[in-house]
């Protein structure tokens, strides 16, 4: 089997560099990612309640205009072997560096993506509980997009989906001993949301860590591309792969909240209210009355 077929690239974790690994996955080859870079915070940023990440076998204090430039060529390669109409999800933070605020848009809008949407992903917690500004309980998942013949738009997201709302409150993993996780809903969330109840396609993780979007690929029936540089991140990844059956509760869950009782076109098609505006009522709307 050669480099250049996906199928030999699938459901492995592959030990190395995340942008000399990128660069041999054939192109358009893969339908969706997630991932959490390391945010280059340099290794001397915590508070009360986070203490100061450092990665094994990994620097996350590199010169931010090194870093910034880093994140753009393995973004485009991303572009590259990600399918037409394929989406990839980043999740990153807003960050500061001696007063000066350090946005991820920056960076991305250098890159060959079409920035879709901007999701909040609220962590109902403060690294820091300093209050040299209001307390930081949020990051950011950019939902990234590769057009089909420039079509910027792409399809409509299914109404079971797009009631989740551009804010996710998720709490962080608590129980991983990787410095860094994120909970393993949010990749669930994103992977579901655009392929739905299809099985057998491909997800990749570029940083993938303890494999939290790999578990998620596995247990929504599709096949898997991790990469990860330190070793010990892969045995963790390796394990919790053998044994995602425990953690089918957190994956059921997620699953149950993609539910819509009725949709717009459904409100529509029998005279319900859609949304529009009606000045003589005082009717009190629930948030999700017009999906």
């Amino acid at each position: 089997m050669r480099k250049s077929e996906i199928t030999y690239w699938l459901n492995k974790i592959i030990e190395g560099d995340c942008l000399a690994t990128l660069k041999e996955i054939p192109s358009d080859s893969v339908d969706v990612g997630v991932t959490s870079p390391p945010y280059n915070k340099g290794e001397n940023k915590k508070g009360w309640l986070v203490k100061n990440v450092k990665y094994v076998n990994s620097s996350d204090k590199l010169p931010e205009d090194v870093y910034q430039q880093n994140q753009i060529q393995v973004l485009n390669e991303l572009y590259r072997i990600i399918k037409p109409g394929g989406s990839f999800f980043y999740n990153h933070k807003i960050r500061w560096e001696k007063g000066t605020l350090l946005h991820p848009m920056d960076w991305l809008r250098k890159t060959q993506w079409t920035i879709r949407q901007e999701i909040i992903w609220d962590r109902m917690i403060a690294a820091n509980i300093r209050g040299w500004r209001f307390w930081q309980v949020d990051e950011r998942i950019y939902w990234l997009y590769k057009p089909i013949n420039n079509n910027l738009i792409g399809e409509e997201l299914d109404a079971s989906h797009a009631l989740l709302t551009s804010i996710w409150r998720f709490s962080p993993e608590r129980e991983n001993p990787h410095p860094a996780p994120f909970p393993l809903s949010l990749p669930i969330r994103c992977i579901y949301s655009i392929l739905g109840e299809q099985k057998d396609k491909v997800i990749i993780d570029p940083y993938c860590g303890s494999g939290t979007t790999l578990v998620a690929a596995k247990l929504l029936g599709h096949n898997y591309i991790g990469i990860e540089i330190a070793e010990p991140y892969i045995q963790m990844a390796t394990e919790r792969l053998k044994n995602v059956i425990n953690e089918k509760n957190i994956f059921q869950q997620e699953i149950q909240k993609h539910i819509v009782t009725k949709t717009f076109k459904d409100r529509k098609k029998n005279g319900e209210y859609t949304g529009k505006f009606k000045p003589s009522s005082n009717t009190t709307l629930s948030l999700f009355d017009d999906v």
